[in-house]
């Protein structure tokens, strides 16, 4: 059930004029109910850091609540999932990055904090090679880990083959537009889309109306990379959105992986290029992401007790961390510290002296667990 007050208010926070990623989270840390910055006197709204008058005059701009109040109502007809940044099923992996968007409107049945997660992106031109490595890496994918959710962008080449290499192999797979949910582009992927809403879905911070125009793609290759674990490029040229997705993915401290092409092809520049200057590590096989992301074939994948008798240089302090993370397969940052009680600066320096003991491994999206 939508809670259509809320999410009046939430929609209306993202259509202020002025306000972007960053200072909305900024406005839902400080006033908590998002509501308040349509209610609260200007002279409160602003001690909210980024809030300036002229930006409170765009709150106050009848249009703001009146096109929100239109989008619940395409929301409602068409059965789309608002998922706001403080809601369960908001994306976890993204929740932590500083630039996430605080609504995001989501059609399907797959889960966006699915155990595993891989983005998969390049070339609109992608050659037999590339379409071929792509669905060979989604095939050997699906026969280790079935339940991995495969992410795109739903474009030419590459991000397409993806898609549809994902329905042949029965994984999820979700398409992140860069428009609204009341279209399809490009209107010929219209039909693969159609089965992606029957096993995986479109995401899109975009509300309705809005046209696919050139800026909105790198706000839709954040979401790409945002969401995963890790981000594949296989093909691309030496500049391109798959470019610019890797290069967001390495920003959130995710892993980067370009498939090798043969020295001088146009479209396998770019990744030649992301390996050789240490942006990405080089994979030919579904085994190489395995090994590199730490993911054990055909093994329990919950880590083994540490006792203290084996790390005999392990602090008071360190043996707590070690105690908690061998009771929990992984746990973000931050609810270590709650967990723990203990200040993130004083637990991050106790990380990274484990780190450096090699007793736990820093994995992808912030996530910590037992060597």
């Amino acid at each position: 059930m939508i809670d259509n007050q809320n999410l009046l208010y939430q929609i209306g926070l993202t259509l202020v004029k002025g306000i972007g990623n960053i200072i909305a989270k900024q406005v839902i840390e400080t006033l908590g109910d998002v509501s308040l910055l349509f209610k609260e006197k200007a002279y409160v709204l602003e001690r909210v850091p980024g809030i300036s008058r002229k930006i409170i005059s765009e709150i106050r701009h009848p249009e703001v609540l009146q096109r929100a109040e239109k989008e619940i109502l395409f929301i409602e007809k068409n059965k789309i999932e608002p998922l706001f940044i403080k809601d369960e099923n908001y994306p976890e992996r993204f929740r932590e990055c500083v630039d996430a968007p605080p609504l995001l409107y989501f059609r399907g049945n797959a889960s966006l904090n699915a155990e595993k997660i891989i983005s998969i992106v390049g070339t609109r031109n992608a050659s037999n090679y590339g379409k071929e490595m792509t669905e060979n890496l989604i095939r050997d994918i699906s026969k280790n880990y079935p339940e991995t959710l495969i992410v795109s962008g739903l474009a030419y080449g590459i991000d397409i083959c993806s898609h549809r290499a994902a329905l042949k192999y029965n994984l999820p797979t979700v398409g992140v537009l860069a428009h609204g949910l009341d279209r399809i582009y490009p209107t010929v992927h219209r039909h693969t889309a159609v089965e992606m809403l029957e096993n995986g879905g479109l995401l899109t911070d975009f509300i309705s109306e809005t046209e696919p125009d050139r800026q909105n793609f790198v706000k839709r290759n954040r979401i790409v990379a945002g969401i995963s674990d890790c981000t594949i490029v296989v093909e691309s040229a030496e500049k391109g959105g798959a470019l610019i997705t890797a290069n967001i993915a390495d920003s959130y401290h995710r892993d980067v992986f370009a498939v090798p092409g043969k020295a001088g092809d146009a479209y396998s520049s770019g990744c030649n290029a992301l390996i050789k200057y240490k942006k990405a590590a080089l994979i030919t096989c579904a085994d190489d992401i395995f090994r590199e992301m730490c993911w054990s074939k055909g093994k329990s994948h919950k880590p083994q007790i540490v006792q203290r008798s084996i790390f005999i240089d392990l602090t008071t302090e360190e043996q707590s961390v070690v105690d908690l993370l061998s009771k929990t397969e992984q746990i973000q940052l931050n609810m270590l510290g709650i967990e723990l009680d203990m200040p993130i600066a004083k637990l991050a320096a106790l990380l990274f002296e484990l780190e450096m003991k090699g007793v736990i491994r820093c994995m992808p999206g912030g996530l910590y667990r037992l060597a």
